[in-house]
Parts: structure tokens; C-alpha cells; sequence
């Protein structure tokens, strides 16, 4: 059998179901971004309830500052992807 090559779709999955761990091992880029999608949620979920103006919730995020950071982890995450893929640790077990 050919190892398996999850991606983000299984880290959401994983992030979904509570497991952190797995979601971070299988594509850390993913479960960072799982992770941004609960905030939208939640953000969301407050926007609704107090209606105030989403803008001020995009205002608290610093946009320059997070961009290289951003850019720097999913680069990483690559790598991680590589490096699992090419020892056969692929997948989590």
C-alpha cells in the first residue's frame, strides 16, 4: 500500500475533532488556518450578537507585521511536508 499524503484537508479534519496534535503534525499550515477559521466564527458570532462593525475586530489584527511571520510558517510547513514525505512518516497513526 502507497503511504498516504494528507494535507489540509486533514489537518482540518483533525482540528475539527479535537485533536490539535494530529492537525499540527499532518500540515501545520493547515491547523493554523483551521484555526484562523474558528476565529472567524467566533468573531462572526460577536459581530451578530452586538452589532458592531466587523472592521473594528480586523483593526486589532496588526497586517504588516504578521505577513513575513505568515509567509516564514507556511514555508516551514512545507518543509515539514517534505521532510515527513521523504522518511515515510506521512500520515498520522
Amino acid at each position: 500500500m502507497a503511504p498516504s499524503s494528507p494535507g489540509m484537508t486533514t489537518s482540518f479534519s483533525w482540528f475539527a475533532r479535537g485533536n490539535l496534535v494530529a492537525s499540527f503534525y499532518v500540515q501545520p499550515m493547515g491547523c493554523l488556518l483551521a484555526l484562523a477559521a474558528a476565529c472567524c466564527v467566533w468573531a462572526g458570532g460577536y459581530v451578530a450578537i452586538t452589532g458592531r462593525p466587523a472592521y473594528r475586530l480586523a483593526m486589532m489584527i496588526p497586517g504588516r507585521a504578521w505577513l513575513i511571520g505568515l509567509l516564514g510558517f507556511a514555508i516551514a510547513a512545507w518543509g515539514w511536508k517534505v521532510y515527513l514525505q521523504l522518511n515515510g512518516l506521512d500520515g498520522w497513526r
